[in-house]
């Protein structure tokens, strides 16, 4: 296995004193010790984990641009071989933690800025929702470390699959297949948790899915959703925002064209369904998002961060671009491990 006492001195002073270039292998994500949270420096000098994600549904603005349908016909891969898998996301992983808390940040490129979920738009006589989706990622921590090289494919679990003729389908559920097992998911949103500094702290088992405090953070704001307006779906056309993007309810006073409205409303998670926050940037083309966490939580389900256990907490990423299922995943056994302080 490669070790990583070369790398001392390609990446410098930094690591040469925060590390002491004891040896360590290579295909390990690793947080170093510091007194204070990272400074923007401290993190361009972290040691990075390319971690590629694969197989999920790439957006794009115009996707087919200037291209006649003829052009269409005759080069198009689907028409006649199946469409190509899209090029892996390569995310860019480096980590820090302090006494009390873990510091990972997470860089990957998305051409488009999706966060602003079904958003609505008044042109000034009525509301019309945007079909746009979203950006965002999960990470999935085998927190009691029972799983043997664990990867993203554990908790992918099909209920319901058939294939008759020319129809196919599928239903997914993110639920284990091992009962009496638990993955703790850290899920961040670009729309619904970044405007609020948090990711969403959630628990997947044998039934599901579910935060770590029950409950729906995320609602529909939608007046057919709750009002149950019969001939109206929720984000159709007749249906209107409850709220609008300042809070104030949208009733029927005058209001400029051009207002806008959120698709959906966040409630702010309480207990230990907030303990991850989150601060986001999207800029040159990147998302950049730096995750804090205590290194552990008053919850039992949650991962538990230890300095200096070699073996690390596996864990699993997802990305998603401007979707809510068909996500890029890591195929690749991944853990992060908290280097001890030098002299440890």
């Amino acid at each position: 296995m490669l070790r990583l006492s070369v790398f001392c001195i390609g990446m410098g002073l930094f690591l040469l004193v925060v590390a002491g270039c004891r040896e360590v292998a290579s295909d390990r994500l690793y947080a170093l010790r510091l007194p204070q949270p990272p400074t923007a420096a401290d993190w361009e000098r972290a040691l990075p984990r390319v971690v590629n994600v694969k197989g999920g549904r790439v957006h794009k603005l115009n996707p087919l641009p200037d291209i006649d349908t003829d052009t269409v016909h005759t080069t198009t891969a689907s028409c006649h071989h199946g469409a190509a898998l899209p090029d892996p996301v390569a995310v860019d992983l480096r980590a820090f933690y302090t006494e009390s808390d873990l510091y990972l940040r997470l860089v990957w490129h998305d051409a488009t800025r999706d966060d602003a979920i079904r958003r609505w738009h008044f042109d000034g006589a009525a509301w019309h929702s945007s079909p746009a989706l979203e950006d965002g990622f999960g990470l999935l921590w085998d927190a009691a470390a029972i799983f043997p090289r664990f990867t993203c494919s554990y908790a992918c679990h099909i209920d319901d699959f058939g294939v008759s003729g020319a129809s196919f389908h599928a239903a997914n559920r993110m639920k284990l297949a091992r009962p009496e097992t638990t993955l703790d998911l850290w899920n961040w949103k670009a729309g619904p948790t970044a405007r609020f500094g948090f990711a969403d702290d959630r628990t997947i088992d044998a039934v599901g899915m579910q935060g770590d405090v029950p409950g729906e953070l995320f609602h529909e704001n939608s007046r057919s959703r709750v009002e149950k307006i019969a001939g109206i779906e929720p984000f159709a056309a007749g249906d209107a925002p409850i709220y609008d993007s300042e809070g104030l309810p949208v009733g029927k006073t005058f209001r400029p064209a051009g207002s806008e409205a959120p698709g959906y409303l966040t409630e702010r998670p309480v207990g230990s369904r907030g303990d991850v926050a989150a601060v986001s940037d999207y800029r040159d083309g990147h998302w950049i998002v730096v995750l804090r966490r205590p290194l552990a939580t008053a919850d039992h389900r949650d991962v538990r961060f230890v300095p200096g256990n070699r073996a690390g907490v596996a864990f699993g990423l997802a990305v998603m671009d401007d979707t809510l299922k068909e996500h890029f995943a890591s195929i690749t056994e991944e853990r992060l491990v908290l280097l001890p302080p030098q002299g440890d």
